[in-house]
């Protein structure tokens, strides 16, 4: 998970952000102990999606949502993750994992499934918003020693 957390990340954002922030965040962000706390948390929910023969691809992280947002509640969920390898994007692949988040948080009885996503990454945002996700609010978010403008997006579920 670490190791494709890492890969993905660069990948989406190599040229975009600051080499430097990313190569931090990676460190911080996408360290196996992030993970194994995540995999070791009944509330969270974490799927990896691979190719045949086992090679990991992508992978989502689903958990109890933590957004500046006055009106977030308990049982609100938040997709923390979601990111696949560029070979994989456009295949459905993203569209399967999104589908398994909401059946995740509908299961769960949530509300309200969140998730960020930055700002300038208009294909994301237009994917999302073709889901049924809308804007409901904003943030700054901590790349490395940089903060960068982030969305809110919501489904009401």
């Amino acid at each position: 998970m670490s190791v494709v957390g890492q890969a993905s990340f660069l990948e989406a954002f190599a040229g975009v952000l600051s080499g430097q922030d990313i190569l931090l965040h990676c460190t911080r962000q996408h360290s196996p102990g992030v993970y194994r706390a995540w995999l070791d948390d009944s509330r969270v929910g974490v799927w990896v999606a691979e190719l045949s023969g086992g090679a990991p691809v992508g992978y989502l992280v689903v958990a109890p949502a933590v957004l500046p947002l006055p009106d977030l509640q308990a049982d609100d969920l938040e997709v923390k993750r979601i990111y696949l390898l560029h070979r994989v994007q456009g295949t459905g692949l993203g569209r399967r994992l999104m589908d398994v988040a909401i059946a995740f948080a509908r299961n769960a009885r949530s509300p309200r499934l969140l998730l960020g996503v930055y700002g300038g990454n208009d294909r994301a945002i237009s994917f999302y918003e073709h889901l049924g996700f809308r804007r409901v609010g904003a943030r700054r978010f901590r790349v490395g020693n940089s903060d960068y403008d982030d969305l809110i997006l919501g489904m009401t579920l």
